[in-house]
């Protein structure tokens, strides 16, 4: 595990955004995986930006969700297909049939979920999968208590995920939310990940994560067993970590505004 920690947001979002960028302009066929939400939308607006000012060939690149909500009418606000299309793969001129999601209309949800895992596994081997991280330590959709072993899979939402989409939508309590998610077995087995984390409210997580057991009840903590992973910290986020890192063999390596040059695979 790489643990590379930016001073601040602007450089975190600019950072996270070349690891993107590398991989398309290195792999031009290269299919990648993303997740949606608070913590991606200034990286995948940097990532345009740096298409905008140098562009480059992204007419065979294949992006995946991450996860979708399902159980909510198809204009509903929040759509992970709508911000993966409006925040990165429209700016980026990825061609919208190349983007591969789960239908989150369709009649027999668990079977569905069972085709999307097959769609993600016929792309071939991915190049990178981007994770964002949850206050209460969820991976993709998977809360915490998921097993391991899950592959992916249909999940009703509770607690953070939940609220986040019931509120805009003025969903009642009595409407069940749910969601289609790569499992933590099926998002184990990707070459290579990138974590993403912002943001103060999350610092105690980051440490349960990286520095704790390794549990069902926290599922980022399997990160840790994961043999290729670069975890990417604005600085607020890391404040809870120890000095305890460097002896447990996650090397943490500060890239502070003055330091983006930071390798591209």
């Amino acid at each position: 595990m790489e643990i590379r920690i930016l001073e601040n947001e602007a450089a975190f979002d600019r950072a996270a955004a070349w690891q993107l960028v590398g991989c398309m302009v290195n792999r031009p066929e290269a299919a990648i995986g993303l997740a949606t939400g608070a913590t991606t939308r200034g990286v995948y607006r940097a990532a345009a930006d740096i298409y905008a000012a140098h562009p480059f060939d992204t007419s065979a690149v294949r992006l995946f969700g991450l996860d979708e909500i399902v159980g909510v009418p198809q204009d509903f606000t929040g759509s992970c297909l709508e911000d993966i299309w409006l925040q990165l793969a429209g700016p980026l001129n990825v061609p919208k049939a190349h983007i591969v999601m789960p239908d989150g209309q369709a009649a027999d949800l668990p079977a569905e979920a069972a085709r999307y895992g097959a769609r993600v596994a016929a792309l071939g081997r991915p190049e990178l999968v981007v994770l964002g991280l949850g206050r209460d330590g969820h991976l993709g959709m998977n809360l915490p208590g998921t097993p391991f072993e899950q592959d992916t899979w249909y999940t009703p939402l509770s607690g953070e995920l939940d609220a986040r989409v019931r509120a805009p939508n003025h969903l009642p309590e009595s409407h069940v939310i749910g969601g289609i998610t790569l499992g933590i077995r099926t998002i184990m087995r990707m070459p290579r990940l990138l974590l993403l984390v912002k943001g103060a409210e999350k610092a105690g997580m980051v440490r349960k994560a990286l520095q704790g057991p390794v549990t069902p009840q926290v599922p980022a903590s399997v990160l840790q067993l994961h043999p290729a992973v670069t975890v990417m910290l604005e600085s607020a986020a890391a404040g809870a970590l120890s000095e305890e890192i460097s002896r447990c063999g996650l090397p943490a390596i500060f890239s502070g505004q003055r330091d983006l040059s930071f390798s591209v695979p």
